[in-house]
Formats: structure tokens, C-alpha cells, sequence
């Protein structure tokens, strides 16, 4: 029998039979996504080209520094995201004016708006998920990367500033579970050998997420999907967290789908596609690439996704082609 959206995604983290495996695609929406309105008539434009089984809401990959100072434009990158042109953070002195703002103003309030905008109108059959970093990354995105450098210059300046990010994150998070989201995108960017140590990261980033990890459980997401981003990941750390489904450039950097499933019995995958790939490969190749994931994982406990954001340019066509071959 077939499966609503819902009922799929809940059999496919559950680990249950689907009548076939849940399947979303997600881009940046260049210049549409500074205001709700226009964030959400983008997703809903996105939702009914390719009737997506669940969605991931795509503020701008910087909306969480916003409130605190930061001004970004959008260049051209082919990510589509925008280029912070005013950093916050300058100096180890600067993170002492991280001090709490809202979720309910400023910017963070336009990110939760779109979660009840897209609700709304799409009714409650298809799962949201809201997009939210970790703090670490936050400090790392609002300083071009200083707040590495002062980790270990000035910890405790950094600790107190990750405190604060760390509640507001928390405040944004439930509001929009309030607001129609069902859980929670959540990304670190940082967790990498590539910027810190493993101690390191122990200190200042899993110390601020797990208690946000946990907020998000208590707050009531019904799927809480880790994304562990970049190469040289401290991958066990994050598929630790306490989470539904883990996400990760399986076809650009690995682990493989099988290894991760056989290594993390109780997650889920969302995973499969080649994110940049799917840009230069052929209908027939974008299919194919579904086909191994479902073969691997024997359709379970997989969802069919990105490895990370899709490219604006990618064809729509090979978008078509993995939304069919995830349907067959």
C-alpha cells in the first residue's frame, strides 16, 4: 500500500519496510532568501516541481550571524551562497559584544516565520526540517575563521561568546518547532581535523552541542538529521549525538552508505547523491547513482539526499532523474 510522505519518512528512520525509500533534494535560493515571503515561496516553488518527501528549509548559510552584525551579498558562488562583506568579530576583544538577541526579531524571526509560511501552506503531510548550525560553526562563520586562532589564544573569551550563540541557537530551534517544523537540520562545520583537534573540538564544540542536541529532542523533533560536513571529520563524534538520521558527503569523501548503516545500526542515512556530480553527470547517471544507494542499503533506513547543497546550476532534468529512480 502506499505510504503518505510522513509515514514514509517515519518507517525509513525507524528502520521499518517503505513502499520505497523517502527522497529530498536542497539548494540556496540566491536573493530569495532575505525575507520569509520570499524564503517560503521558494520552497513551495522548489516543493511543487519535484514533490519532495520532506524538506529542508535553505536560509542563507549565513542567517545565524546576521542579528549579531554581520552583512553578507550574494557574488555568484555556485553554491549559492552569499559572501560575508562585514565580519562582527575582528579581534579576541570583539567576542565580548556576543550578547544575546532574539528569536523572535531581526532576521532569526524571518527564519522562523518561513517554517509556519511553508507549514501553512503545504498542510501536515510533508516533514520540515529547520536549518540550524552548531555553535561552533556560528562563531567561525560571524570571525572568517578567526575563532580558531583564539580558541587557543583566548579560550575563555570564546567560551563565554559560544555560551551565549549557544542559547540563542537553542531559542531559534524551539521557535520554529512552535512554528511547523518537525526537527532540525543541524550542521557543524567544524568538527574537522582540517581546523581543530579532536581535544579541541571535544572543548568547544561538543560541549555546546550536545546540550543543544538534547534541547532539540526535548522540544519534540520527530527527526533531527546531523549533517557532519567537510573532509577529514571526526565522524564517530558526531554520529554519536543524539539524532535520527546522519548526513555526510558519502560520494565525494565517504564513509560508504553500507559501512556507515552496518557501524551506527540505530541511524538512519540521508544520502546517495554526489552534490556537485549531479551538475555534469547525465539523467541515466543521476538514476544510476539512486540505484546503487537503494541497492546498498536494501531500502532501508535510507533516505535519498545530497551530500551536502546542490549547486544552483544543476540541471533539472537530473533532479527529475533522481526523484523517479528513488519512485520506482
Amino acid at each position: 500500500m502506499e505510504m503518505t510522505a510522513r509515514e514514509r519518512v517515519e518507517a525509513a528512520l525507524d528502520g521499518r519496510e517503505v513502499d520505497r525509500p523517502p527522497v529530498s533534494l536542497w539548494r540556496h535560493f540566491p536573493e530569495r532568501d532575505q525575507t520569509a515571503e520570499d524564503l517560503a515561496a521558494s520552497t513551495l516553488e522548489w516543493q511543487a516541481l519535484l514533490d519532495l518527501d520532506f524538506i529542508k528549509l535553505m536560509p542563507p548559510g549565513d542567517y545565524a550571524t546576521i542579528d549579531w552584525g554581520a552583512r553578507s551579498e550574494y557574488q555568484g558562488a555556485p553554491g549559492g551562497t552569499r559572501e560575508t562583506v562585514h565580519y562582527p568579530v575582528q579581534e579576541a576583544e570583539d567576542w565580548a559584544n556576543i550578547q544575546p538577541v532574539p528569536a523572535d526579531a531581526g532576521f532569526n524571526a524571518e527564519v522562523v516565520r518561513a517554517c509556519s509560511l511553508v507549514r501553512d501552506a503545504l498542510g501536515p503531510d510533508i516533514p520540515i526540517l529547520q536549518t540550524i548550525f552548531s555553535p561552533l560553526t556560528i562563531a567561525n562563520k560571524m570571525s572568517n575563521g578567526r575563532v580558531i586562532d583564539h580558541l587557543r589564544t583566548h579560550p575563555e573569551a570564546v567560551h563565554q561568546a559560544l555560551e551565549v550563540i549557544q542559547k540563542v541557537t537553542m531559542a531559534v530551534t524551539k521557535a520554529s518547532l512552535q512554528r511547523g517544523a518537525d526537527g532540525a537540520f543541524f550542521a557543524s562545520q567544524c568538527a574537522t581535523s582540517d581546523l581543530v583537534t579532536r581535544d579541541e573540538y571535544r572543548e568547544f564544540g561538543v560541549a555546546y552541542d550536545e546540550p543543544l542536541m538534547a534541547a532539540i529532542g526535548e522540544d519534540g523533533s520527530r527527526f533531527t538529521l546531523v549533517h557532519i560536513h567537510g573532509t577529514n571529520t571526526y565522524f564517530d563524534v558526531l554520529a554519536g549525538y543524539d539524532a535520527h538520521a546522519l548526513n555526510w558527503h558519502d560520494r565525494r569523501v565517504g564513509p560508504a552508505i553500507v559501512d556507515v548503516l552496518s557501524k551506527y545500526p540505530g541511524r538512519a542515512v540521508v544520502a546517495g547523491i554526489d552534490e556537485k556530480g549531479i551538475v555534469t553527470m547525465t539523467p541515466y547517471e543521476a538514476q544510476r547513482q539512486t540505484e546503487s544507494a537503494r541497492s546498498d542499503a536494501r531500502d532501508r533506513r535510507l533516505l535519498i539526499g545530497p551530500g551536502c547543497v546542490i549547486p544552483v546550476a544543476a540541471p533539472l532534468e537530473n533532479l527529475k532523474a533522481v526523484v523517479h529512480s528513488a519512485r520506482r
